[in-house]
């Protein structure tokens, strides 16, 4: 989690969410009435009742959990929107299995469901644009508008009040920066001072009045008994106090708060593929990698042949990569090369490269030799996306080199991935080459989400197969 990335952390109102909840049932509702009427103009019985009330929970269920109606307000509007339309999508689909199962579809019109499910998303955006716009004109014209003060006179500080001055619809009315030992330097009326900088004493004494409603506390980590003090202080008033911690001290900006029983932990180096989302992703893996199997197994006979017929050798050649949390897997490839290195010392393959057969080139440009890895994926060694596995020389290699290098083995290695459909693959004969490669394949592990994996799948087929860096 980062201040840059995520936005400004402050309270939501709970009036504003339970009226975005109302909203939201409100449209799911008008959205049906309006299909039944477009189409047949059939009545409102207890049929269609029963769906809306369905539809209506599982949207709130699943908003609540995708948090639509928590940080909402501080999310860029495309965002809002697409978590929006995700959820629905992931309702209409329960409403589809819910009606399978209990073989209760014959009892709705199919033209009305359809218009449903497409007319209820496009009411929905209207309604969060509409929302964000009513907000936006209320608090940039000082309504609904909170005081705050900033503990701590540091770049953290100073990156706080950027972001507020950037997004006056927050409503934050920012009174000045407070803190101690630059106010004590500067002048005994440091409140008075040109640059804002008032005592901690005074900042206690304005939210004891009442003139400050939150309090960010931007100190550095080290000041841990001014924290506390000021933390304490600051107990007598009714002000709201938020401690920002300095992420920026660590390499790794998307941390993700956590509690261990009851004590908050922040997790900067984690595997996102726990829990559900470890499932999730498993079943992602199994579904689309039996079904491209099914589509490829005659295309994949055929190449076998090719590689047969066209050079002495083994169809299959099996490298040794680092899969999942560095333990070593055999990958499985089409053999495109004369020779199957698979030793401590391996050379990557280069521009005319005289160890690549003929068909092998052909098989390496169009990346029609890594086919054989989805039943590496099936056996649960691989996953369809995910970074692309490097031989064991090359890690070795390479994890004394790039810092964090080996973050990328937190989650199991893919046939295709986020590095490699932004351009990054082939040949890395430069040191920022693979720095690059391993960027992505680090911002892969930190954002990861169903829609970026098919989302990754789709680009493929345009950008991931066949590419000038392939040889």
């Amino acid at each position: 989690m980062s201040l840059m990335s995520s936005g400004l952390v402050r309270p939501h109102s709970s009036k504003i969410a339970f009226l975005h909840r109302v909203l939201d049932g409100a449209v799911i509702l008008f959205a049906l009435f309006i299909a039944m009427q477009l189409t047949h103009d059939l009545e409102f019985d207890r049929h269609y009742a029963q769906a809306a009330a369905w539809a209506v929970m599982l949207f709130l269920t699943f908003g609540g959990a995708r948090q639509i109606y928590g940080s909402w307000r501080t999310e860029s509007l495309p965002r809002a929107v697409f978590a929006t339309l995700v959820t629905w999508f992931w309702s209409a689909m329960c409403l589809v299995l819910l009606a399978f199962l209990t073989k209760t579809s014959s009892d709705y019109s199919r033209l009305v469901t359809m218009v449903w499910f497409g007319l209820t998303p496009l009411l929905l955006a209207i309604s969060r644009v509409g929302l964000r716009v009513v907000l936006k004109s209320l608090r940039s014209g000082g309504k609904n508008t909170r005081t705050l003060a900033i503990a701590g006179k540091t770049q953290l500080g100073s990156q706080v009040l950027e972001k507020i001055e950037r997004t006056p619809w927050l409503g934050m009315k920012f009174i000045g920066f407070f803190d101690d030992r630059l106010a004590a330097r500067e002048c005994k009326d440091a409140a008075n001072h040109v640059d804002g900088v008032g005592r901690f004493d005074e900042l206690v004494d304005l939210a004891r009045a009442g003139k400050v409603d939150y309090v960010y506390i931007t100190l550095p980590m080290r000041a841990e008994g001014r924290i506390v003090q000021l933390v304490t202080d600051l107990a007598d008033t009714t002000a709201s106090v938020y401690l920002v911690p300095n992420f920026f001290i660590f390499d790794l900006l998307h941390g993700k708060l956590a509690s261990l029983d009851g004590i908050p932990v922040l997790s900067l180096h984690e595997s996102p593929f726990y829990g559900v989302d470890g499932w999730v992703k498993r079943a992602e893996d199994i579904v689309v990698a039996s079904l491209i199997l099914l589509l490829i197994s005659i295309p994949m006979l055929i190449i076998a042949a090719g590689v047969k017929l066209t050079s002495p050798g083994p169809v299959l050649f099996k490298q040794r990569r680092y899969g999942l949390h560095g333990s070593v897997v055999e990958v499985w490839k089409f053999r495109s090369m004369t020779v199957t290195e698979n030793g401590d010392k391996i050379v990557q393959a280069q521009k005319n490269d005289a160890r690549i057969t003929p068909f092998g080139g052909f098989l390496r440009r169009t990346s029609l030799d890594e086919l054989p890895q989805f039943f590496n994926v099936l056996q649960g060694q691989m996953s369809v996306v995910g970074p692309r596995p490097h031989a064991v020389a090359h890690n070795e290699q390479y994890r004394g080199l790039i810092r964090g290098y080996m973050l990328r083995h937190k989650v199991k290695p893919g046939i295709t991935g986020w590095a490699q459909i932004n351009g990054w693959r082939g040949e890395t004969e430069t040191l920022d080459k693979m720095s690059m490669r391993v960027k992505y394949d680090l911002e892969y592990v930190q954002k990861w989400s169903l829609w970026l994996d098919l989302k990754i799948v789709f680009l493929t087929v345009f950008k991931g197969f066949v590419n000038k860096n392939a040889y």
